[in-house]
């Protein structure tokens, strides 16, 4: 276990701590020397939900856009960027797929895995796990059980089914878990009623390396799972945090072994809170949404990260019960947690003590809000799910300074990329921002 001399760090749960920004070509509207990041798997190059540096559209609407491209089938994953690819899942002609475009909103290549398990929920689907890349190969796992790598060009590296290897998922909606690359694996995780796993996979070979059980006895549905696991590297060891089951764990990403476990959070849980929005690190602070702020009955815990010995990483340090987040993932920029809740809420912590720092909310409407914010350019981006995209300066408050209407449903989160927002709706990939 960590002592307390060593010094921790976020780092993003695909390969590399800090992945290398691309240096843009001139022909795609941005200077050469300028350097942006890609956006390789859904919370981003930091895993936080935020990026740094650029200039990104505020005013825009479905009928101004650079681009838009029409999609074959309802997906809800959100798309992710490498070095001017675009990627995302979605169903063509009843199967699974994964679909590649080119800077300009071109397609590119498609791929199939098999017969689609199209979503029970209404803003659900068969393809809501997000795609995750290494700058080799774009790994994309379905409700189905599809679950492949392919690479850059399109053809397919390995796949297989993990319903048919592992038997079916008994989660009462649809499979949410997006897969995560360490430096040698893919890892997925399934969280349910039944038996459930964190397992890891060759990323050349699609090969099982190591599968371990994640049982915890818990209320009705608090076994089921649809959050993401968030990937640390800390002193050259890859972790793996895991939320869900009503525990906490840090895992070795190396063979799956426990390092700790945080539990308790049943003592005033009901049943029907299953784990829904992912955990966010924040100043060496676990910051985990339970409850069921949808219903008004919102939960949200800090967990100490590392600490002077075993016994102090992995312990609760604070805990709201007047706030939190169903679905939408928080994010994280300079040090601050930023959370946009179902109705449209948003506070930002500071992430020690879980202190409200301020806190303001979107025009309220009939509907929620279920995509993940995310923070481009000092700017707070939060999707409803009837496609209105609000924009609001945080710099020292909160100011909102743009409602834009895409014209159609958006679950996805925005993704943020060299000065352009791709916002993936039911029918069309958009892009917007400069030239």
């Amino acid at each position: 276990m960590k002592s307390s001399s060593e010094k921790w760090r976020p780092g993003p749960r695909t390969i590399g701590a800090c992945l290398l920004a691309t240096a843009l070509g001139a022909g795609m509207g941005i200077s050469a020397a300028e350097v942006q990041p890609n956006w390789p798997h859904w919370r981003g190059p930091e895993d936080c939900g935020s990026t740094k540096g650029a200039s990104y559209p505020v005013k825009f609407d479905g009928d101004h856009t650079l681009w838009k491209a029409p999609l074959p089938g309802k997906g809800c994953s959100t798309p992710i960027v490498w070095e001017h690819g675009i990627y995302l899942t979605a169903p063509v002609d009843g199967s699974d797929a994964v679909l590649a475009f080119d800077w300009k909103g071109k397609g590119l290549w498609q791929r199939k895995f098999g017969p689609e398990n199209a979503g029970k929920h209404r803003n659900g689907s068969g393809c809501n796990p997000s795609p995750a890349t290494d700058g080799k190969s774009v790994f994309v796992y379905f409700k189905s059980g599809a679950f492949a790598a392919v690479e850059l060009d399109g053809k397919v590296r390995w796949q297989t089914n993990l319903v048919e290897a592992f038997g079916p998922d008994t989660l009462y909606w649809d499979q949410g878990t997006s897969p995560v690359l360490t430096e040698k694996f893919v890892i997925v995780t399934r969280l349910h009623q039944g038996e459930s796993w964190v397992a890891a996979f060759d990323k050349v070979t699609g090969e099982l390396r190591w599968k371990v059980p994640r049982n915890y006895e818990t209320l009705v549905e608090g076994d089921h799972g649809y959050s993401t696991p968030v990937l640390i590297r800390e002193q050259g060891r890859e972790e793996l945090l895991v939320w869900g089951g009503e525990h906490v764990t840090l895992q070795d990403a190396a063979d799956g072994k426990l390092i700790w476990a945080c539990a308790g959070f049943h003592e005033d849980a009901k049943a029907n809170w299953p784990t829904v929005a992912s955990p966010v690190v924040a100043e060496d602070v676990v910051v985990v949404p339970f409850g069921r702020a949808d219903r008004g009955l919102p939960r949200l815990y800090g967990i100490r990260l590392a600490g002077s010995g075993q016994s102090a990483a992995g312990q609760r340090i604070w805990k709201r019960e007047d706030m939190g987040t169903f679905v939408p993932t928080p994010a994280v920029y300079q040090g601050r947690v930023y959370i946009v809740r179902d109705r449209g809420e948003v506070e930002c912590l500071e992430p020690k003590t879980g202190t409200t720092l301020w806190s303001n909310a979107f025009p309220k409407a009939s509907s929620n809000f279920y995509a993940s914010p995310v923070i481009a350019g000092g700017n707070l981006y939060a999707v409803r799910e009837d496609g209105v995209v609000f924009v609001a300066r945080i710099e020292g408050g909160f100011e909102l300074v743009a409602e834009n209407k895409m014209g159609e449903r958006v679950i996805a989160s925005p993704v943020p990329v060299a000065n352009r927002l791709f916002i993936r709706g039911e029918q069309n990939l958009f892009c917007v921002g400069m030239e």
